[in-house]
């Protein structure tokens, strides 16, 4: 993540801090180089993900026969499964991961979970839904493919919900691969402008 990206440091992860903090197009996220302490971001350019351009290969809709998918059933299961410490670039912390389940306790956070036939948990995603808003914080995969059909299900769901802006921060080339692209900052704050005026259906646990 550059430096340059890094808007300040320091303040708390209560849940009215986060959420407001979305609302302005910044998020928080611990400096690789002071651990320990919240940095609170806003990438130039930001990656999204258009509802529109995903892309689902041939073997993505296989694998999606393979998993059945679950919203809200384990959501700290999910956050600890993103955070394990032996992936590479690996971020979220305990305060993270108790700041983001309190979170998702009162209705702001949501999990995106995929099991396999046996019931396992094989992979998924979380983030944060304000209004027209989801800001994708992570995903992992135990099972080929799994994250991957989470987030199909994630844009189902959310254009179903009459969302519009699937926000996935920075723009990697993995995420690229599926359809993300990167946006000026600008552009971004314009594009939250409008999710934020779009209040569609509200999200309950297991239900968009």
């Amino acid at each position: 993540m550059p430096d340059s990206d890094l808007v300040t440091m320091g303040g708390d992860l209560e849940p009215s801090t986060i959420v407001n903090a979305y609302r302005r197009g910044i998020f928080p996220m611990e400096p690789a180089s002071l651990p320990g302490v919240i940095g609170w971001w806003s990438p130039d350019p930001r990656g999204i993900l258009p509802l529109d351009g995903l892309r689902i290969t041939k073997s993505m809709r296989q694998s999606a026969k393979r998993y059945e998918i679950r919203i809200d059933t384990c959501f700290e299961r999910v956050i600890r499964a993103c955070a394990d410490p032996s992936r590479e670039d690996a971020w979220i912390t305990e305060p993270f991961i108790t700041a983001y389940t309190k979170l998702h306790e009162i209705g702001w956070a949501h999990s995106v979970e995929a099991f396999d036939r046996d019931g396992e948990l094989a992979g998924g995603l979380y983030g944060v839904r304000v209004d027209g808003l989801f800001a994708g914080e992570s995903m992992f995969h135990a099972r080929r493919d799994a994250s991957k059909v989470a987030l199909m299900a994630l844009v189902d769901l959310m254009r179903a919900s009459g969302m519009t802006l699937l926000d996935i921060q920075w723009c990697t080339d993995h995420l690229a691969s599926l359809g993300a692209v990167a946006i000026p900052r600008l552009e971004y704050f314009s594009r939250l402008a409008d999710a934020l005026e779009n209040n569609p259906r509200a999200i309950t646990h297991r239900r968009w």
